[in-house]
């Protein structure tokens, strides 16, 4: 599923990025039955479902790309202006 570049994953994180409600239901359904079928288990009221945005490895990723999340930014600006002052 990974190699669909619709399904990415990390540790015990998964993500599920389509254009279409109607395929991204689809691939979801295939993720949680592969899991099943390699007894691997998720708990429902951890996961996100069905946002536009999310946030994964510190970054948040949207329709239009991938960009650091903004308090990330903001230590990040904070710390710069601090050691260029």
């Amino acid at each position: 599923m990974i190699n669909t570049r619709k399904v990415a994953s990390f540790i015990e994180n998964v993500i599920v990025g389509t254009e279409e409600k109607k395929e991204h239901n689809e691939i979801v359904v295939k993720v949680v039955k592969g899991l099943a079928e390699n007894d691997l288990y998720i708990k429902l009221e951890k996961y996100k479902w069905k946002v536009r945005k999310v946030g994964f490895l510190e970054v948040l990723i949207g329709p239009k790309g991938t960009k650091m999340e903004e308090e990330k930014m903001k230590k990040v600006l904070y710390q710069l202006t601090s050691i260029y002052s």
